[in-house]
């Protein structure tokens, strides 16, 4: 699918077949999950990266390619490397201008506009008349952690959209908001950069100043953890 392959090259395959890379040449490949590539794709792409060239499943040929690629993963690509899960050399080569795109529930900021934009999507998708969610709707939106970030939001919008029923829509946001954490905010409150700060000192104290170990502990993204770390000088 993304290298090619030419006629004969397995069963079924009656004609010559160019990959995603040929028909990006010249432009632009956006590869999803990178991370999920088993370890003879990984060593492929790393070549593509490295020499600018491919070579079709049941071919000799190689073909020269120019291609920007721009690869997205959920994983950390760099703890995935430190468990031998992904190629070092393969990271690198792909890590040249890297983007972290924080959790939704670390953006709440944007939860309003990107109801609005699911809202006309479904609307024209379907055909079906504008519908508008409550303020007291969109407050229990905003106040949700989103486990599934941006796609769960899309689908709840996308549902709320056929059904057109608000109470559908909210039914089991504060069973699922309670099955994702057990965390309960205490009557009084609490300082929460004091907290984020001492989850840190405990994770690096339990890992031995593991890093990465530190990081897996909290469940964040190795880059979003080292970010906390210098928010807090504890670098």
């Amino acid at each position: 699918e993304l290298f090619g392959a030419e006629k004969g090259a397995y069963t079924g395959a009656h004609q010559s077949k160019a990959g995603k890379f040929e028909a990006a040449n010249g432009g632009t490949l956006f590869l999803d999950e990178v991370a999920e590539l088993p370890a003879a794709l990984q060593a492929k792409l790393l070549r593509l990266l490295q020499e600018g060239k491919v070579t079709r499943l049941g071919s000799h040929q190689e073909i020269s390619l120019d291609v920007r690629l721009i690869a997205a993963s959920h994983q950390d690509l760099a703890q995935a490397v430190q468990e031998g899960r992904f190629r070092e050399d393969l990271f690198y080569r792909l890590n040249v201008v890297p983007l972290h795109m924080p959790a939704l529930r670390e953006r709440r900021e944007d939860i309003p506009r990107l109801i609005q934009h699911f809202l006309q999507k479904s609307q024209q998708r379907y055909q079906l008349p504008a519908a508008e969610l409550s303020k007291a709707a969109l407050r229990q939106l905003m106040d949700y952690p989103w486990p599934g970030n941006v796609r769960e939001l899309a689908t709840r919008i996308e549902r709320f959209v056929l059904l057109a029923d608000e109470r559908e829509l909210l039914a089991d946001l504060n069973t699922a908001a309670t099955v994702s954490s057990g965390f309960v905010l205490p009557a009084e409150g609490l300082n929460w950069q004091q907290h984020e700060r001492d989850c840190l000192l405990q994770a690096l104290s339990r890992s031995n100043g593991n890093r990465a170990q530190a990081a897996k502990l909290l469940q964040l993204p190795y880059k979003a953890f080292l970010y906390r770390l210098e928010k807090y000088q504890l670098g």
